[in-house]
């Protein structure tokens, strides 16, 4: 893919210290995430000197912040972890289940991050294990991958949850597999239903722990009568669950899970122009059939919609659900192995989609480039002073 002509790092240069200084609503991990962004692979992080292993050649790299709201941060980071996964994987078809909260509870998502998308994550997990466990659905032990996302396309705020589902799972009492009964692995209006009840049932408990902050948007809410009002109106909207088919086995997975894992709220290749005030960016009009549309919007508002995604220190954004859980995982799978047969054995092609990234080539001769010791900012500024007088 080519580099971009735009970066989100380039907007935080030209912009970044005047939206800080308009807006001090701004957290201490907003404003961490910002300045790390803006200082990504530039001298400020240090870098390293490579030199070409066959001719004379040497170039500057600069160190990234590894940052995982950064756009340029994520593909190293990705393959790591889909490394890893793959090995995890079963030769069976999976299913992408998708949970969305409703719009409405945008507010209390933006004041109440860390509670609002972790009852987001435990809610729509229990939703799929005990639909899953009910005899008349799946009868099985299911287990998957659930990964958080914030925003949508227009980068407003669309908190949803993408799971990554095995077709099938464990009997009670774990002597055998279960298959799919149909195409549609779980029926998404009950899906639907029970995610809604258990979410509005975890959300009154966090009001009566006194969990929840209202901001100054939403003062009525903080009174216990207005709140069990709110809540009854959301208990009778239709809450939105969607399900894929399955898509296929190991490598297809591999290859989907890469889609989703380590997403930023937007990437760089989306950026189209910025004049100095505005920024036009690529977005997809999921409501209008997908089709691409362009959007401009001042660089202020784009800065407030890129912070509201940016999630709590050390809140963990994909996780592991039934008997993928950490606990049992790897007796799970050695278990799920035995009962697939050989047919759960990796596939041959899957690895290859993981393969380490090749070695950095010289522009000159084609030569490996051997990366050098790791420099401060100062010792790198005087090195490529030296560099470019030579």
């Amino acid at each position: 893919m080519s580099r971009p002509t735009l970066e989100v790092a380039d907007l935080l240069r030209e912009q970044g210290d005047r939206f800080i200084d308009r807006s001090p609503w701004l957290n201490y991990q907003q404003l961490s995430v910002l300045r790390a962004i803006r200082r990504c692979r530039t001298a400020a992080l240090g870098g390293h000197v490579d030199r070409c292993s066959r001719c004379s050649h040497q170039a500057v790299s600069y160190n990234s912040c590894r940052n995982r709201h950064c756009p340029k941060c994520q593909a190293q980071a990705r393959q790591r972890w889909l490394a890893k996964q793959e090995r995890e994987l079963l030769d069976v078809p999976y299913f992408h289940v998708v949970f969305t909260l409703p719009h409405e509870l945008n507010a209390l998502c933006r004041r109440n991050a860390r509670v609002m998308y972790d009852l987001l994550f435990h809610a729509s997990a229990a939703t799929m294990l005990e639909v899953a466990a009910n005899p008349k659905r799946l009868g099985a032990q299911i287990g998957f991958i659930s990964i958080l996302h914030t925003w949508g396309q227009n980068l407003l705020l669309h908190p949803h949850i993408h799971c990554l589902v095995p077709a099938g799972g464990f009997s009670a009492d774990h002597k055998r597999w279960v298959r799919p009964k149909y195409a549609f692995f779980l029926p998404v209006d009950v899906l639907s239903c029970v995610f809604r009840e258990k979410f509005i049932d975890g959300l009154k408990k966090a009001f009566r722990r006194g969990k929840l902050m209202f901001s100054a948007t939403l003062p009525e809410l903080s009174a216990r009568k207005t709140f069990l009002a709110f809540l009854n109106s959301l208990g009778r909207q239709k809450w939105v669950v969607y399900a894929k088919p399955a898509f296929g086995g190991p490598t297809q997975v591999i290859r989907y899970l890469g889609r989703y894992t380590h997403r930023v709220a937007i990437s760089n290749h989306r950026l189209l122009a910025f004049d100095g005030e505005n920024v036009t960016f690529r977005w997809k009009d999921y409501a209008h059939g997908g089709r691409q549309r362009k959007m401009t919007i001042a660089a202020d508002e784009f800065f407030r919609r890129f912070t509201q995604h940016i999630l709590p220190r050390g809140f963990v954004r994909i996780r592991q659900f039934g008997y993928l859980a950490n606990t049992r995982r790897a007796a799970s799978l050695a278990l799920a192995g035995e009962f697939l047969g050989a047919g759960s054995e990796q596939d041959p092609t899957c690895s290859r989609q993981n393969d380490a990234p090749a070695a950095w080539r010289c522009p000159r001769c084609n030569g490996e480039m051997l990366i050098g010791p790791n420099l401060s900012a100062q010792e790198l500024t005087s090195l490529c002073g030296r560099l470019d007088s030579s």
